[in-house]
């Protein structure tokens, strides 16, 4: 597999609805796109970094900078044995899993095109439907939340995220649980506790949540462990895990029960398949979780979501979830619960160039 030509894109994308976390909130996202062209075909990946670095030291411009400047002049012209081989010679690079991830990724649509195959046939994938949730912001009032909540539960989400933060935490998910008995759902702090709050967050023993993600920072494996043996809830880790080296820390200190897989977070889909591999023979479950990512995006994780050990519905939600109009045809859809994986080769749905093209506000070509 030769990569003849790489062409990356800027593209300003306006969410529906403020997105708040308990770092902060946004409504406009800087969408990178990146294509790569070679014998003929192309693949598609998208750099799912963020506009400021609350979630991770990456961000928009740190990606462009890294794709434009080091990584893709030196894979451009070159041959690759495969898609996890594109990225050898930048290897020397530290950090910067985002960025890699959007080529690695590109590489394993343009592999699965030239194979003729779907993405998901390409990594492994059992499933032609993959069960899917919702990540749901913080809101201002309970009401708000409650008729968001409803909103979504009429949808057929088979899952429930809530974002929670101090002060906002267990009176609200004892109010959504009292209107919602039955709701699979779980808890999301994006690294706003610490284990002083152990005997605040003990309090959610008591609600029957799926799980609680990433509730202590995000370099505090030692804590983690120490709160996981206090719960009976089920720690999950999200942007702890960036590694396989990450796992298996996490693993050995009992850190986790549960892990969030982001191909765009861990450097791609090798990683991601190594990580599910590690996970399923220890019997532990895993699910994908999301980034904001438009349809490009979105169709590598619903790819990548559909590999048998993906038992949690992750947060895979339809196109119309986040944006009035997506960048991909067809749109995705959510039906009971359910997202259709895509079969035609390579990602499996068709980037609307035209409107890529209409709102690309910066480009850079190679080769």
């Amino acid at each position: 597999m030769k990569i003849e030509r790489a062409e990356l894109r800027e593209v300003p994308l306006r969410l529906k609805e403020y997105f708040e976390i308990s770092s902060g909130g946004m409504q406009d996202r800087r969408i990178l796109l990146l294509t790569l062209r070679g014998e003929g075909l192309e693949g598609w990946g998208e750099c799912v970094v963020g506009e400021s670095p609350a979630y991770s030291y990456e961000t928009t411009e740190t990606g462009w900078h890294v794709l434009t400047a080091f990584i893709l002049p030196a894979i451009v012209g070159r041959e690759a044995a495969g898609p996890e081989d594109v990225l050898a010679p930048v290897r020397w690079i530290r950090g910067h899993r985002m960025a890699k991830a959007a080529v690695e990724m590109a590489a394993w649509d343009l592999a699965a095109r030239l194979d003729g195959v779907s993405l998901s046939k390409k990594l492994g994938g059992t499933r032609s439907s993959v069960p899917v949730g919702v990540s749901v912001g913080l809101q201002k009032t309970d009401e708000a939340l409650h008729e968001k909540v409803a909103g979504f539960v009429a949808q057929g989400y088979a899952r429930i995220k809530i974002k929670i933060k101090p002060g906002r935490d267990v009176d609200m998910l004892a109010a959504v649980r009292e209107r919602f008995p039955d709701l699979p759902m779980m808890a999301d702090a994006n690294s706003a506790y610490t284990l002083a709050d152990v005997d605040r967050l003990k309090e959610l023993d008591a609600l029957d949540l799926m799980m609680i993600e990433q509730p202590l920072s995000y370099d505090d494996f030692l804590h983690h462990a120490r709160l996981q043996e206090q719960l009976r809830t089920p720690v999950c880790l999200d942007e702890s895990i960036e590694s396989e080296g990450d796992l298996e820390l996490a693993l050995e200190l009992g850190s986790c029960r549960i892990v969030n897989i982001k191909p765009g977070r861990v450097g791609g889909h090798g990683t991601s398949r190594r990580i599910h591999d590690v996970m399923r023979a220890r019997g532990l479950p895993v699910w994908c979780g999301g980034m904001l990512e438009s349809g490009v995006g979105r169709a590598h994780n619903v790819a990548l979501a559909s590999l048998p050990g993906f038992t949690l519905p992750g947060d895979i939600s339809a196109s119309s979830r986040y944006w009035e109009r997506d960048l991909v045809k067809p749109e995705f859809e959510v039906s009971e619960g359910e997202m259709s994986v895509p079969t035609g080769v390579g990602i499996g749905v068709q980037p609307d160039l035209e409107l890529i093209d209409s709102l690309t506000v910066r480009r850079a070509q190679f080769g």
